[in-house]
């Protein structure tokens, strides 16, 4: 398990208490029912802090698995597009949009399957709340343009007065699919300003080699009007997406296990989960917790607090 430690002077200062309420709200509607995101699997506080208790993900980030290996071969690639279709099929039947899907927030655990994480930008989709959802597309949009980092995966209708919709996560796919192939984001520029304008307008190229099965479906998502990206409309989401060519043979039911990345794969993570230690918290372990995995008060400590 991982403690996600929040300060509680940081979250009011930066005026971030919706963010976290809403990954909260997020993390608890999807319990343990899909194994492709992290789960909550307790929270709790002291004077300064708050804790969110996670599963951890022993193997790190997409995004260092990417910078490691320059980029994945297409075996790679098609398995993982196909965990976070599924991915994407659950969360959007439960009515949430993440809208802030990257490769920092894609994980691994300790048997290489991914992990979505991070849902303090997500939308939950509801009728009775459809005021208070648009007042939070503004303030995204808003808290968007002010971080270098995520800017190469918004999407159009996501800087323009458009809500975002499901369609804007089929648009950061695209751009995943595009960096596991590639190793690069199809956006890039030397400010947030030239990314944005390179995004409106469609505006990337593929470099030499890239893989053309990949790139039809990437074409298929990098599409500017939300309705046309691939699998959107589908009466059953996401059959074409399912039925592309880059997944042709996959056996959707039973995929099997993880290609390797590298040779290297079961040996690279450098953080260990004592044997003591087992999923879930009861009071005793969660009094545990704060004894064996919190530094006392007095030690200088590195925090992880809301983005």
């Amino acid at each position: 398990m991982n403690i996600k430690v929040l300060e509680k002077a940081h979250i009011i200062r930066e005026k971030k208490t919706e963010y976290v309420m809403r990954e909260k709200e997020v993390l608890r509607i999807l319990g343990s029912s899909c194994q492709y995101f992290v789960r909550l699997y307790w929270t709790f506080q002291d004077t300064e802090r708050l804790y969110f208790v996670l599963t951890y993900a022993k193997n790190g980030e997409l995004l260092k698995q990417i910078e490691k290996h320059e980029c994945f071969n297409i075996e790679c690639t098609r398995y993982y597009t196909a965990e976070l279709i599924l991915a994407l099929e659950y969360l959007h039947t439960k009515g949430i949009v993440h809208r802030d899907l990257k490769p920092e927030n894609v994980l691994f655990d300790d048997n290489w399957h991914i992990l979505i994480t991070d849902f303090g930008s997500a939308k939950i989709v509801k009728e009775d709340t459809e005021k208070c959802d648009n007042d939070s597309d503004t303030n995204f949009r808003r808290r968007r343009n002010s971080f270098v980092g995520t800017a190469q995966f918004v999407s159009p209708e996501m800087l323009t007065d458009t809500s975002s919709s499901y369609a804007s996560d089929l648009w950061a796919l695209g751009c995943i699919i595009y960096q596991m192939v590639s190793g690069l984001m199809p956006f890039r520029g030397p400010s947030e300003y030239l990314i944005f304008q390179k995004i409106l307008n469609l505006e990337y190229e593929y470099p030499e080699g890239f893989d053309k099965v990949a790139k039809d479906l990437v074409e298929k998502l990098l599409v500017i009007v939300p309705d046309k990206r691939l699998g959107i409309t589908d009466v059953k989401p996401y059959t074409s997406l399912r039925e592309h060519e880059l997944f042709k043979g996959l056996n959707w039911e039973n995929m099997g296990p993880p290609p390797k990345i590298s040779d290297f794969c079961d040996n690279i993570s450098e953080n260990i989960i004592p044997d003591h230690l087992e999923p879930g918290l009861d009071e005793e372990k969660v009094s545990r917790l704060q004894l064996d995995l919190l530094p006392p008060a007095s030690t200088p400590s590195r925090k992880k607090v809301s983005t």
